[in-house]
């Protein structure tokens, strides 16, 4: 097994006090989504030459499977390991096939209890909701973490896909310390008021799909290799009717890394990365391979003249189709009821 190419710093993610490699590891695609779950071991062997690797910093959910990444997770972090790492998971969305959201307290307390068996742990180290529920006003939602903080069961609190809205109420009932988001050179609509409010309240920022869910690593390509089980097949992006037009972002993209002797991935990593030390990039994957290569976008250097030319690559009027499909909730309806309408049950 080959060690990754270079050596991973360490961050502070948010004001509380966490500390995380500068890039995790997404798990998401180990379990669900992107085609069939694949080989437990080989992704336990992938968890621990991570860890060796210096990426100590893990996301998943419950919701991925629903419960087998977590699962799988809780026994990768057997024997000795779970001191070493930092372990997101998420709550939110049910797992009935419904995919409701939810956020009332008793749901959030049944969500971790039932994270904190399949994890195998006593304490969650950093707990995110993973859609707003626009339902329950968010300050009711936060009031149910702030207990778990209060009794142990979580250190720290995380939103997803919220509004700059949304976070400025939360953060007011208990300090938020960090967002999770999608970030990539061709996803960018975050950074007119949520990145901004972020930075403002000193909470840090966890960038999803920061390869655009593959594509800014391998191109139209991509699509070919897909599974018929792999959830991209839906999204707009790569729909017949935008793959064409997305597929010139990729090769200008590629023109660049080629140009800097690094490959497409580690280029649209690296325009993460530099976009200032309160941002960790969590890309996901399941071959070792890829993994050091994703590592190996931390010694890649961009200069300013650089950056713009890859935001160039991919100006907004250029990326064809929406991140998610109609009917997924994202930040932009996010918004919950003020917490004068909430009646306790």
């Amino acid at each position: 097994m080959t060690a990754a190419p270079v050596s991973v710093p360490r961050m502070k993610l948010g004001s509380q006090g966490l500390e995380v490699s500068a890039q995790g590891l997404g798990c998401m695609g180990m379990s669900a989504f992107y085609g069939p779950p694949k080989p437990e071991p080989d992704m336990i062997a992938l968890v621990h030459h991570a860890i060796a690797s210096g990426v100590t910093f893990f996301d998943t959910s419950d919701f991925y499977g629903p419960h087998t990444n977590e699962l799988l997770l809780g026994k990768a972090l057997q024997g000795g390991v779970r001191e070493k790492v930092q372990l997101a998971t998420k709550f939110g969305i049910s797992s009935d096939g419904k995919r409701e959201v939810h956020g009332d307290p008793a749901y959030v307390r049944a969500a971790c209890e039932g994270s904190l068996k399949r994890l195998g742990v006593d304490c969650i180290d950093l707990y995110y909701q993973h859609r707003i529920d626009t339902r329950v006003p968010i300050e009711v939602t936060i009031g149910e973490l702030k207990k778990l903080v209060g009794e142990g069961k979580i250190k720290y609190i995380g939103l997803s896909e919220a509004s700059g809205s949304t976070i400025r109420r939360a953060h007011a009932v208990h300090p938020i310390t960090a967002v999770q988001l999608e970030w990539s050179i061709w996803s960018r609509d975050v950074e007119e008021d949520i990145i901004p409010a972020c930075r403002e309240l000193g909470i840090g920022i966890v960038a999803y799909s920061p390869l655009g869910r593959g594509f800014l690593s391998s191109g139209a390509k991509l699509i070919d290799s897909l599974s018929e089980q792999d959830s991209r097949k839906i999204f707009p992006r790569f729909q017949p009717e935008n793959i064409e037009k997305n597929a010139q972002i990729f090769e200008r993209v590629n023109a660049v890394a080629t140009r800097k002797g690094c490959t497409p991935s580690q280029l649209a990593l690296a325009w993460v990365h530099h976009q200032g030390s309160d941002v960790c990039p969590i890309p996901g994957t399941t071959k070792i391979e890829n993994f050091n290569q994703n590592v190996g976008s931390l010694s890649v250097k961009l200069t300013p003249d650089e950056m713009a030319e890859l935001e160039s690559c991919a100006a907004a009027g250029d990326v064809q189709g929406d991140r998610y499909p109609r009917m997924a909730n994202t930040w932009k309806d996010s918004e919950t009821p003020p917490l004068s309408s909430w009646k306790s049950e």
